[in-house]
């Protein structure tokens, strides 16, 4: 067996952290702020220079981590492959349901281009939307994307990127949540109470009580 180089794995993990302080420094509120008093006007074009620089900053990365040859050592053989395929196939769905509620023009960056300004969420008309998956799952994009990246084959290299990236959207969407409170107050909140943020086991738990049926409420009194 060949000797760990650790120091690989070090530099890989740093580079992927920074990737994600970097994404996440530039979407923040204060910078974000500070460079549309600055840009005035040309601030229409930040989203899509943001998106620009989360890619190509991203490239790098890939490869490096792709560069890293080492064991795998957790396979989707036999019968996990079906449970590749069924994760595989709930990605797929959350984001196709997803994009049904999302503006992509806006996320991308287009309609701020075209249009000069955008609204602070991304649906199409800028009101909260909690119907269709988001009755289901508050961020489904956000769940997608961590059940997409832990289909893979895991080596090493994957489950480190794969850990960071996860841990990285799931503080991302408390601090999303943050935004969204702050900008719709107490109907968020109430929307936090009825769904759950990632994994729907609030939708879940709805669903079980609803098939075993309402508590008898003599069997209820008699307890």
């Amino acid at each position: 067996m060949e000797p760990i180089d650790y120091t690989k794995y070090l530099i890989l993990s740093l580079l992927v952290i920074a990737w994600c302080v970097l994404h996440s420094v530039m979407i923040s509120v204060s910078v974000t702020e500070y460079i549309k008093k600055r840009l005035g006007p040309r601030f229409r074009f930040y989203r899509l220079f943001f998106n620009l620089i989360a890619i190509l900053t991203l490239i790098p990365v890939a490869l490096f981590a792709y560069s890293i040859h080492t064991q795998v050592i957790f396979h989707w053989n036999g019968y996990m492959r079906i449970s590749q395929v069924i994760l595989l196939g709930i990605a797929v769905l959350l984001f196709f349901l997803g994009g049904r509620h999302y503006d992509a023009r806006q996320m991308l960056g287009i309609k701020q281009i075209r249009e000069g300004s955008s609204n602070k969420v991304i649906t199409d008309t800028g009101e909260l939307d909690t119907s269709g998956v988001l009755s289901i799952t508050r961020h489904p994009w956000y769940l997608a994307t961590i059940l997409f990246i832990w289909t893979r084959q895991l080596d090493v290299s994957a489950i480190l990127v794969n850990g960071i990236l996860t841990s990285y959207l799931i503080v991302g969407t408390y601090l999303e949540e943050k935004k969204l409170v702050g900008e719709f107050g107490e109907i968020y909140i109430a929307y936090q109470k009825r769904v759950s943020m990632l994994i729907p086991y609030k939708w879940l738990k709805s669903k079980i009580i609803n098939l075993h049926g309402p508590p008898d409420p003599a069997n209820s009194a008699d307890s």
